[in-house]
């Protein structure tokens, strides 16, 4: 279908009148025409109070001996079929700029440019990506294969959702169908400041540097299907039933067939204010250098750990994942620990269609009887010869044998103040 602007006859200026042919083609694809095109006005005035916002922070004094905020914006134009570049400079760069932030805007060219540009980056306060899970992956994939990324990965990051899909952003800001009001919400969550500690993934294969993932990873059918939707564009709201079974037409039953050596969860230390104690006087600090020097030097107690249980699961499934916790967010919990996801293979046809057709909007949806494990540390080994892919974060690698280390709360990034209020009233 050719990308024509529909007919549309204004007989005021504040009403617009969808053509009844173009109504019946936004039905035909699923969308309903009374929002098809938001009106214009609303969007700048979302515009305009968020800039507003923004605003009172950049009128804010800073101190002599403080320096401006640096914010280095990684932007992917070819996001969101290549409005990404627009929907940037209309609803995000405004509030940044006005906030007071020295922001540099750097434009990736190609696939894997910006992971070699944050290898080699230095001197800023705030990472920002605006894109998709893709450019997501990139950037925090350079940034923790640094050889400083112990004190590089504490900088805080920004999203700023562009792209198809942006996983994240349900974690990070409020729900919002207006696509202009969830790019403000998440710029200004860059200036207010607020942070959230989010796991990381590490996925290593066999001779590959590791790659690092926000989401998670993604193996089986439901997966190959999925990512083949877009060839029955043709078919509207039915392309994506068709992809499924047209899969169901190539091989059925489809299994995957693996295994799993996976590590238990670990505790998760408690999280303490850092109090600094008062110095003791000087009378004290001598009595204690004189305890110190006069007593019986002790032997030191032997710490005795006891060894990694590591279990080992043979599987035979329709799909596997292994996915962090990300999407949603327990700051009560007392263990970390991945979720590791196996589909059973009994899924009937008629299933595959319905739920394949339901995971491609929700990839957390589990067919019924699916067995979920929870581990810090896995393995996971493929029968020789097998092919396929994997989904890596939305991002297709070859399939191949891995070890996934969850790191936990790894990188910080700026949430919407009311999403962080939310999780802390929910901590004892």
């Amino acid at each position: 279908m050719e990308n024509t602007v529909p007919w549309v006859s204004r007989s005021h200026r504040g009403k617009i009148q969808v053509s009844s042919r173009t109504a019946f083609l936004l039905e035909a694809l699923g969308k309903d025409p009374l929002w098809a095109f938001p009106a214009p006005r609303s969007d700048n005035l979302l515009r305009r109070a968020a800039c507003q916002e923004a605003q009172v922070f950049g009128n804010q004094l800073i101190p002599p001996n403080a320096h401006v905020k640096k914010a280095t914006v990684f932007l992917n134009p070819a996001a969101c079929r290549g409005k990404a570049r627009t929907l940037f400079e209309k609803n995000a760069a405004p509030i940044l700029h006005l906030s007071g932030m020295d922001v540099t805007v750097v434009k990736t060219d190609y696939e894997g440019q910006a992971k070699k540009l944050l290898e080699l980056m230095d001197g800023t306060d705030v990472i920002i990506v605006a894109g998709g899970d893709g450019t997501l992956q990139e950037v925090i994939t350079g940034l923790l294969r640094r050889a400083d990324e112990a004190t590089f990965s504490k900088i805080p990051i920004g999203f700023i959702p562009l792209g198809q899909t942006s996983s994240l952003s349900h974690t990070l800001f409020a729900e919002s169908g207006n696509k202009v009001q969830h790019i403000t919400d998440a710029a200004l969550a860059i200036v207010k400041g607020e942070t959230v500690p989010l796991d990381v993934l590490q996925i290593k294969g066999e001779k590959e540097q590791p790659v690092f993932a926000m989401t998670g990873l993604r193996w089986g059918s439901f997966r190959d299907a999925g990512v083949r939707v877009s060839k029955y564009w043709y078919l509207g709201p039915l392309k994506t039933k068709a992809a499924h079974f047209f899969s169901t037409l190539k091989e059925w039953p489809q299994t995957h067939q693996a295994s799993v050596s996976y590590m238990g969860p670990t505790e998760r230390p408690p999280s303490t204010a850092e109090e600094t104690p008062p110095r003791p006087s000087l009378y004290r600090r001598v009595l204690r250098r004189l305890a110190s020097y006069w007593a019986q030097p002790q032997d030191a107690p032997s710490q005795e750990t006891s060894p990694a249980v590591w279990r080992d699961v043979q599987l035979s499934t329709i799909e596997l994942s292994i996915t962090t916790r990300n999407s949603q967010l327990d700051p009560t919990s007392t263990e970390d620990f991945m979720n590791i996801c196996i589909e059973p293979a009994t899924v009937s046809k008629g299933d595959f269609i319905i739920i394949g057709s339901k995971k491609v909007r929700d990839p957390e949806l589990h067919a019924e009887g699916t067995e979920c494990l929870q581990a810090s540390q896995c393995a996971l080994l493929l029968p020789e010869g097998t092919g396929g892919s994997f989904s890596i974060d939305s991002e297709e690698y070859e399939a191949m044998p891995v070890e996934v280390t969850l790191l936990p709360r790894k990188l910080q990034f700026f949430c919407d103040p009311r999403k962080r209020e939310k999780l802390q009233s929910t901590a004892p």
